[in-house]
């Protein structure tokens, strides 16, 4: 079913209030799936679950993890929100090109940055792509949960009055995010056996690069 393959994660979030805001958001569009990576208060708590109101079973049925690459293991696209132009490499998308991903066959990740800051170009170089919600140009700024319920609204719609299947060749299998993480992780230990990253302080950034490549690719 196309609602049980889209996840919702939520990276470093800090309030309590916009977890159980954002557990609510995702039962209002009957999606199940709330990821959370290094929350900052104590998950779950009375206020997050006060917050979900009806949603509790959400927040009950949720994975938390400690790193990013982790949470993506199961995840096939993954698709990080920002409210500015960000990471060169991934392809920047908006609302109405959500149409043309395969949601029925795919598991998508829909990633949210934390309050302060929003998601760094770093985080952002393990997305498929990077979404921007239009808004007013000079006040940009949304809340987290709502911006997660802008996105299950939209999804939502699509996946219920989709009347043409995407079609694509049985034939060819897309590769799952941690079979390209195994990949990336073997790339890098052979670079570093060759003394590839140099110097080391712009490793990170070739690093960022790589993921950059390969993370945006449908590979098979």
């Amino acid at each position: 079913m196309s609602f049980n393959n889209i996840s919702f994660i939520l990276h470093k979030p800090q309030l309590s209030e916009n977890i159980g805001a954002c557990a609510r958001a995702i039962k209002n569009f009957n999606f199940k799936k709330l990821i959370l990576i290094n929350p900052k208060p104590i998950f779950p708590n009375d206020k997050i679950l006060a917050t979900s109101v009806g949603a509790k079973d959400i927040i009950n049925q949720s994975k938390k993890y400690d790193t990013l690459e982790k949470a993506l293991g199961n995840i096939d696209i993954v698709i990080a929100t920002s409210s500015r132009f960000r990471n060169k490499n991934v392809k920047h998308i908006n609302l109405n090109d959500l149409k043309k991903i395969d949601f029925k066959k795919k598991k998508v990740g829909f990633l949210f940055g934390s309050e302060a800051s929003g998601l760094s170009n770093a985080e952002v170089s393990y997305a498929n792509y990077a979404l921007q919600i239009p808004t007013n140009p000079d006040f940009k700024s949304l809340n987290l949960s709502h911006s997660l319920i802008i996105i299950a609204q939209y999804v939502a719609n699509i996946i219920k009055l989709r009347s043409t299947p995407f079609k694509k060749s049985n034939k060819v299998k897309s590769a799952s995010k941690k079979e390209i993480q195994s990949m990336l992780g073997l790339c890098i230990k052979n670079l570093d056996d060759i003394n590839f990253f140099r110097p080391k302080e712009k490793r990170p950034k070739m690093l960022e690069n790589l993921r950059n490549i390969f993370y945006k690719m449908d590979l098979s």
